[in-house]
């Protein structure tokens, strides 16, 4: 009987042993390799046009890594970035500017030491385009505010929506007849561009809080990405600012950033931009110059 009750618990112990070992999780992984690039064994070039020396082309010369561009200003501001294998980027102003090239590989990313690219002289040529002079007034600056007298139009969900002008009106109604847009009637503060020694953007938001109107003040650089014939004009934000806007945070879809923008009318007295509410409806937006 002993020897019975002995046999019964070397079984379990052993069924329990086995059940533990089958519940063991199996790293099937596998491991990253160790990253072998140095910043002296990237290839890849930043080179200055020598005609016009306000162009600057960027070439990734490695297909086995994803390229990561960053160029900066003479004071550190962002100016964009880029993770093309070929890109061209235009700096109209003159000065010092700083291009970052990071290679990310499967095992981590290497940095190569920057490169300076000094500017002689300003390309006015550039900002020959009207559409800059409509959104900044040049050197001397613009504001704009929300123009709370028609601040909305609704659009429904209509994703191809390009122009006012082209594609015809939708909603956009006085804000008295729409209280139940939680649009509060207030300051909401005010966006300024201009292009004096560079793409520089402030912009004051106030707290959508209800009833507040304590106000925050971010200055930073912006870039103005203009397509023919107006269909996909953005405006995208550097250095923490984001475009001027009303409402509480949830009130747009998560998927919606205010750092970039598409503008659907430019006018010398109307910038319109789209916004996506919560429940993936559009929005538009309209603000005017600070009189």
């Amino acid at each position: 009987m002993i020897m019975k009750r002995i046999l019964y618990i070397v079984l379990a112990a052993v069924t329990i042993s086995s059940f533990l070992f089958s519940c063991e999780p199996v790293e099937d992984r596998e491991s990253l390799p160790e990253v072998t690039q140095t910043p002296e064994t990237l290839k890849f070039s930043i080179t200055q046009n020598t005609a016009k020396k306000n162009e600057v082309v960027l070439k990734n010369d490695d297909p086995t890594v994803i390229p990561f561009w960053r160029y900066v200003d003479g004071n550190g501001n962002e100016l964009g970035h880029s993770n093309k294998s070929d890109d061209k980027v235009t700096f109209p102003f003159a000065g010092k500017y700083t291009v970052f090239y990071t290679a990310f590989v499967r095992g981590g990313s290497v940095e190569a030491a920057p490169v300076t690219i000094e500017v002689p002289e300003n390309d006015d040529a550039f900002f020959s385009d009207p559409r800059w002079e409509k959104l900044t007034n040049g050197q001397a600056g613009k504001t704009w505010v929300l123009y709370m007298t028609a601040p909305l139009e609704f659009i429904g969900n209509t994703p191809s929506y390009v122009n006012r002008a082209v594609s015809g009106p939708g909603w956009w109604p006085n804000l008295t007849d729409i209280s139940w847009a939680g649009l509060e009637n207030k300051d909401w503060g005010e966006i300024t561009f201009n292009l004096n020694g560079g793409y520089n953007v402030s912009v004051t938001q106030t707290n959508p809080t209800l009833g507040s109107t304590a106000k925050t003040t971010k200055t930073g650089t912006f870039n103005f990405s203009l397509t023919t014939g107006e269909t996909n004009d953005r405006i995208s934000f550097n250095g923490g600012t984001e475009m001027l806007h009303p409402n509480e945070p949830s009130y747009f879809s998560p998927s919606f950033s205010f750092t970039n923008v598409k503008i659907v009318e430019l006018t010398d007295n109307s910038l319109c931009f789209i916004a996506i509410r919560a429940d993936n409806d559009y929005l538009i937006y309209h603000l005017v110059p600070k009189s």
